[in-house]
């Protein structure tokens, strides 16, 4: 089971950082800085959600919707403040924050229902 869950939590990781820095440089952003930080964001709530979903539903069997809901939730208010305290180009930082794991949550969806 421990195997399982580093192999998830590694796979998350990346696909996280590819697909929401792919999201910021598909809607036009180009700052450096705030690239960086897409980046260091999601290595910092990413493994976090991974990790408590986990915790959460195969330990403790909670009902998986409600589990993720709140995760994610969780995830875009945390990302959104630190790119509204710490961005540059964020104009409306929880709402890039919104589409960025939506983008992110959906294209991992669609990529396991594909495989």
């Amino acid at each position: 089971m421990e195997q399982a869950l580093f192999i998830s939590l590694a796979i998350s990781l990346v696909m996280t950082l590819v697909l929401e820095s792919g999201f910021f440089l598909l809607i036009g952003k180009r700052n450096k800085k705030d690239l960086l930080l897409v980046a260091l964001v999601n290595v910092l709530t990413n493994p976090a959600v991974v990790l408590l979903y986990w915790l959460a539903v195969a330990y403790r069997g909670y009902n998986k919707i409600i589990v993720i809901v709140i995760l994610e939730v969780f995830a875009i208010i945390t990302e959104g403040y630190i790119y509204k305290k710490h961005g540059q180009e964020f104009k409306r930082p929880y709402g890039f924050s919104i589409c960025a794991n939506m983008f992110s949550y959906s294209t991992g969806v669609l990529l396991q229902i594909l495989l």
